[in-house]
């Protein structure tokens, strides 16, 4: 008869009660209040709309999801933060195209955006808006373009830092009209607004949340949406295709995502509270005032989120390089 050695015994009997003890968690998931890191400081876009959404989750969930900032590099340090947490599913991170798509190609990351995480679900997005600065000389789109080939260099986009948006969309702008204007950064896209209203800069490709108010004030001029069919918060605005400019289509979007090797009930369970709060009626109104178009329901699942992060991943890695974005 075979006898095996204690040692061993012991140590399958140590790796069986991890097991079960994983188990057992994720089956009572969640028995205390679940983090969801944004890594921006308080008070801007994404932290807002985290705070609309981890409210209605807590309903799903029969926890609270307390939203912790940890802003820094671009969003990169909140990023990294869950990256290196527990899979456990106490910890999640809100993050939008920048963190999980241009800042692969734009810093020195200590992470994998695609494979040390686990997506939950894609949440909206928010088409950005050409503007200008009121005075600017022109009326529409196609005016913008003569103006910036007939001047070249002397205009000045605004951005919320090298690496942003604001930054990568300009540049491809320049790419795809054969214009050239200079890059002014600022510590947000609201502090550039600021500038454009003041007559500081003169263009931006920018947030429907920053742009549209101003636009409808008759602060600053609007020219376009970058989408293939016009805003459903701003019917009034021609699509870039409309505009003279077709297939300049982009926006910036949101979506959830847990550390690598949590398990994968888990993530369902989250991905279910996402589901449930995107399909609220509240909160799609509040949603939707604040600038965000939410993606349909089969749009909302893990998978969905994971090639639909690898396709943007693919599409705006050489852009950004090619036009030797870096972070400052």
């Amino acid at each position: 008869m075979r006898v095996r050695h204690p040692f061993l015994q012991l140590a399958t009997y140590a790796v069986t009660l991890a097991s079960l003890s994983c188990v057992a968690g994720a089956q009572g998931y969640p028995t205390r209040p679940i983090t969801m890191v944004v890594p921006f400081a308080a008070g801007g876009p994404v932290d807002t709309y985290a705070r609309i959404l981890s409210e209605r989750m807590r309903a799903s969930l029969g926890q609270p999801v307390l939203v912790e900032n940890v802003a820094g590099a671009g969003g990169s340090t909140g990023v990294g933060r869950v990256a290196r947490a527990n899979p456990d599913g106490y910890t999640i991170v809100i993050g939008i195209w920048s963190t999980h798509v241009a800042n692969g190609a734009v810093y020195n990351l200590s992470y994998d955006l695609l494979n040390d995480f686990e997506p939950i679900a894609l949440h909206a997005s928010s088409p950005q808006v050409i503007v200008a600065r009121k005075i600017l000389p022109v009326e529409d789109l196609k005016g913008l373009i003569a103006w910036l080939k007939a001047n070249p260099d002397k205009a000045t986009s605004g951005t919320a830092g090298a690496g942003s948006p604001q930054h990568v969309f300009g540049s491809f702008f320049q790419t795809i009209t054969g214009t050239r204007f200079q890059f002014a950064h600022y510590r947000s896209g609201a502090q550039a607004m600021q500038d454009l209203l003041a007559d500081q800069i003169d263009l931006m490709i920018d947030s429907q949340t920053v742009s549209l108010p101003q636009a409808r004030a008759g602060k600053i001029k609007a020219f376009a949406v970058t989408n293939k069919t016009r805003s459903v918060v701003a019917p009034e605005i021609p699509t870039v295709d409309e505009a003279g400019l077709p297939g300049f289509h982009f926006s910036v979007w949101n979506a959830t995502w847990a550390p690598k090797g949590t398990p994968k009930s888990i993530v369902e369970k989250l991905n279910s509270a996402v589901v449930e709060a995107l399909a609220d009626a509240t909160v799609r109104g509040r949603l939707m005032d604040f600038g965000q178009e939410i993606f349909p329901r089969d749009r909302q699942t893990p998978q969905a989120l994971h090639e639909f992060q690898k396709a943007e991943i693919e599409k705006w890695w050489p852009v950004i390089k090619a036009a030797g974005i870096k972070a400052e």
